[in-house]
């Protein structure tokens, strides 16, 4: 893989491409994007610079005029990779430190906060 984040638009893609489960060729995915939707060379371009970077893959569809794409990755396995770089690359690798900057910078709610130390808390009790 030639680099290891989607741009914006390419993450548009990915995830529609995600959300159709079973690939889609160029127009299905035009079709999927509100108002004002994309240009369908657009669309097409993104598709060529993500199958380059290793995110999709491209086979003949079934009339054999289109292609049909599919990501080559979960979309869990991308925000993972996605929250470890973040990690490493503005905290240091600490996990503490990144939670730290959410807890300071988001407005949570006590709710937030609960549910926050529950998770925490039955993660400690898995190990």
């Amino acid at each position: 893989m030639q680099q290891k984040t989607l741009t914006k638009g390419e993450m548009q893609v990915m995830n529609i491409l995600w959300d159709m489960q079973h690939g889609a060729c160029v127009a299905d995915i035009q079709k999927k994007f509100p108002e004002p939707q994309p240009a369908y060379t657009t669309i097409a371009t993104f598709l060529k610079i993500m199958e380059q970077k290793g995110f999709v893959e491209k086979r003949k569809g079934s009339t054999g005029k289109t292609f049909v794409y599919s990501p080559l990755m979960t979309r869990e396995r991308y925000r993972r990779l996605v929250m470890n770089d973040v990690k490493d690359t503005f905290f240091g690798g600490s996990v503490k430190s990144l939670v730290s900057f959410f807890a300071e910078e988001d407005e949570l709610t006590p709710e937030d906060i609960n549910e926050i130390l529950t998770i925490i808390q039955n993660r400690n009790h898995a190990d």
